[in-house]
């Protein structure tokens, strides 16, 4: 089983996701330099449990880094994007990024099926909380992974079993999920270029944001007018372009300010930002944190897994 990262022919971005003709849906075990990195979508929901590897995810109208351990439930033509760090692209490094993935129709299972009264935990889960996609944690995670080992070697209903168990795990697990968007944000496959000119301005956003972008500019590589361009992009991510870059800028800032000893000032400059206090203020405003607090607050964290890690090490099971 694989997924297509060819275009249909209908639509530049609109993923083909294979499956056998003896099988409902698909999962797999992917081992690869890493993600497929254009933003697409696909009728089916995205189940993802990331084994291994680290950069920037996109899913709706949301910007954050994704990492090993990760969860996330992606509604069915959600646009998403996963964009690895630059390291991973280095093919001397000789990295690699694993995940179980695991694609389902909607409706896969039947109407009358879900429509059941005893189901209504995971009708709700298919149609009212995947549009806005899940992030999954704790033992919820843990029970889904041991489900998704299973299911890759699994024949016949005992897919199907193990499909509703995963389903019926993150349904019933309210305390261990949380939407991520805060908007529905669904592109139409039946418009041919509806994930095309968004592609292009994702990537020239994640190209470039680290310098000044013009209005000007990005509404030049969607082919608009900037008034235009304004419209378009809100309709379709609902955020303003200013916004959703600002978001972008400092989610690389939070990002360096965790994983490196580089000064604020610099990761300001180097994130896209002129102004000391311009930067402060935005990062607060998203993050609820100053950068200093902020890196602390994950320093502290570094700690606490170094002490436990210690403290197994000494005191085995």
């Amino acid at each position: 089983m694989k997924i297509d990262t060819k275009p249909r022919s209908d639509s530049s971005n609109i993923l083909k996701i294979h499956r056998s003709q003896n099988h409902t849906f698909n999962i797999r075990h992917d081992v690869v330099s890493y993600f497929y990195n254009k933003l697409h979508f696909h009728p089916e929901i995205e189940l993802i449990y990331i084994i291994e590897g680290k950069g920037r995810q996109f899913i709706g109208e949301s910007v954050f880094h994704f990492k090993e351990g990760d969860m996330l439930l992606v509604g069915a033509n959600v646009p998403h994007l996963w964009r690895a760090d630059e390291r991973y692209f280095n093919k001397e490094a000789n990295l690699t990024m694993q995940a179980y993935v695991m694609h389902f129709l909607p409706d896969c299972l039947g109407d009358y099926f879900l429509n059941l009264p005893e189901n209504k935990g995971i009708r709700e889960l298919i149609f009212n909380k995947a549009p806005l996609s899940v992030r999954i944690k704790d033992e919820c995670k843990e029970r889904v992974v041991e489900l998704m080992q299973l299911l890759l070697t699994a024949a016949d209903n005992r897919r199907i079993i193990l499909l509703l168990e995963i389903l019926n795990t993150i349904a019933s697990h309210k305390k261990n999920i949380r939407t991520i968007c805060e908007n529905q944000v669904q592109f139409d496959n039946a418009k041919r270029d509806e994930g095309d000119k968004m592609n292009q301005i994702y990537q020239y956003i994640l190209n470039n944001f680290h310098h000044e972008i013009t209005l000007e500019q990005i509404a030049k590589i969607a082919h608009m007018t900037p008034n235009a361009f304004c419209r378009y992009f809100k309709s379709r991510i609902k955020k303003t372009f200013s916004g959703f870059l600002m978001e972008v800028r400092i989610g690389h800032a939070a990002k360096l300010l965790a994983e490196t000893n580089k000064s604020v000032a610099d990761i300001c400059f180097e994130s896209g930002f002129n102004n000391f206090s311009n930067f402060n203020r935005h990062f607060k405003l998203i993050t609820h944190k100053t950068p200093l607090n902020h890196r602390k607050y994950y320093q502290e964290l570094i700690a606490q897994r170094n002490f436990a890690l210690k403290d197994q090490a000494f005191h085995p099971e």
